[in-house]
């Protein structure tokens, strides 16, 4: 049986006040990035509670989201890896609510307020391109309410698992971690001799 393609599922919040945008910068791989606050889908979470859950770790702020922006699919050369890897972007539009006086989540430099021209001008230094498609999107209207979105009661249920299940996802687990390694290691040779 051939493998089957799956995108990355992320989650993307847009929060505008006034005018400005709430934004994130973050160190990663390719170096320091501004964003919005965004991330992975988690394995039992609803689209909703990841957009909430990444805002607040991102952000140290609540997330009240209003309705759905876009869904956007995208691809990218990794140049950790070298190797294509494709995202599936749920964009959220909503309000940012209270303050948690937490610290940010790692690798998270600082949140910032940035007009749609800060935007613009600093383009280079976005995370993905479709930071300024999520939010001219926004700016356009674009719109679906939240209740588009279905998440069946047992995605978020907790799995009863037997002792032979989690020692199976261990060894899954161990046997991803060292394949990511060998791959690692086999682009890196491979850029090397290209």
């Amino acid at each position: 049986m051939s493998e089957i393609w799956k995108p990355a599922v992320t989650v993307a919040a847009i929060i505008e006040r006034n005018g400005l945008f709430f934004m994130i910068e973050e160190d990663t791989s390719e170096g320091r990035r501004i964003n919005q606050p965004a991330g992975h889908l988690d394995p039992g979470e609803s689209l909703i509670d990841a957009v909430i859950r990444e805002t607040k770790e991102e952000t140290a702020h609540e997330f009240i989201p209003s309705h759905l922006v876009g869904i956007y699919l995208s691809r990218y050369v990794s140049k950790r890896h070298g190797l294509p890897v494709s995202y599936l972007r749920f964009a959220f539009a909503g309000e940012l609510g209270d303050n948690y006086q937490h610290s940010l989540d790692v690798g998270i430099v600082r949140t910032m307020w940035m007009s749609y021209d800060e935007l613009i001008a600093t383009k280079k230094s976005h995370r993905s391109e479709l930071i300024m498609k999520c939010v001219d999107d926004y700016l356009a209207g674009a719109y679906a309410p939240l209740s588009f979105i279905h998440t069946e009661n047992n995605v978020t249920e907790t799995l009863a698992l037997s002792e032979s299940d989690v020692t199976d996802i261990s060894e899954l687990k161990a046997a991803n971690t060292l394949i990511s390694k060998i791959l690692n290691k086999v682009t890196k040779q491979w850029q090397k001799n290209a």
